[in-house]
């Protein structure tokens, strides 16, 4: 991808610089221990997350509320209002995560020399996640990455989420630059749908989290196997 025109870069977290599966699956299990619920399986994990905690954990609850062992057994959760089983849920495991972010997860390879090319390129950088912005500080400070970014912004930060183009355009003022000269790196197609949105170029990394589905499927400029790959 040509950098001629692009004057800033925002970068999502989760399954674009950190593979976070392993600290998802961890926190709502024990969630799911909380209230006498059978584990999830990474599967299901990976295809659930990306829209954010609310969403994830109201995705999982849900499909392990369904399971025929469960029903059968009469799980004193399916007793429960779903609303407020949802909030108990949420509560229950954004307390695990606070304990265990980073500690089950890794920085993907070749990330760390990306963003070093980018800052020595003389980008402007702004970590753009639906995680909560207080998880998403302590990961990226966990990993030692946070010294690239001049904005981070959480999934909690703007009245909404990605694929909503709203926290892209409230990114790019905060950077000082116009969507079109702001790219935008990611991984899902919450990032290709809010940047063409958004009026962003945007990058897809090949190897993170994308609902399941096949990530050329997803709007994109351009597809990488590395965020070194971004100034080639």
């Amino acid at each position: 991808m040509k950098i001629s025109g692009i004057k800033a870069v925002i970068v999502d977290l989760d399954g674009t610089m950190v593979d976070t599966l392993g600290d998802f699956v961890v926190a709502l299990n024990h969630t799911l221990d909380d209230l006498r619920l059978p584990p999830v399986d990474r599967a299901l994990v990976e295809r659930s997350v990306g829209k954010g905690s609310e969403h994830l954990v109201r995705t999982v609850l849900g499909h392990q509320l369904a399971l025929p062992e469960v029903v059968a057994a009469g799980a004193v959760a399916l007793d429960w209002p779903r609303e407020q089983l949802d909030q108990l849920a949420l509560e229950r495991y954004q307390h695990h995560y606070h304990f265990i972010n980073g500690q089950h997860s890794t920085v993907y390879p070749g990330v760390l020399e990306g963003l070093q090319r980018l800052q020595a390129a003389g980008l402007p950088m702004a970590c753009l996640t639906n995680k909560p912005l207080l998880f998403a500080r302590a990961l990226l400070e966990i990993k030692g990455l946070d010294a690239f970014f001049a904005q981070v912004f959480g999934g909690d930060s703007f009245e909404r989420k990605k694929p909503d183009p709203l926290p892209l355009l409230k990114t790019c003022q905060a950077l000082g630059t116009l969507p079109a000269q702001t790219l935008v790196v990611g991984d899902s197609q919450n990032d290709g749908i809010a940047a063409r949105a958004a009026g962003c170029p945007v990058a897809l990394v090949t190897y993170g989290y994308n609902h399941g589905d096949p990530i050329n499927q997803a709007p994109h400029d351009r597809l990488l196997d590395s965020l070194t790959e971004l100034l080639d």
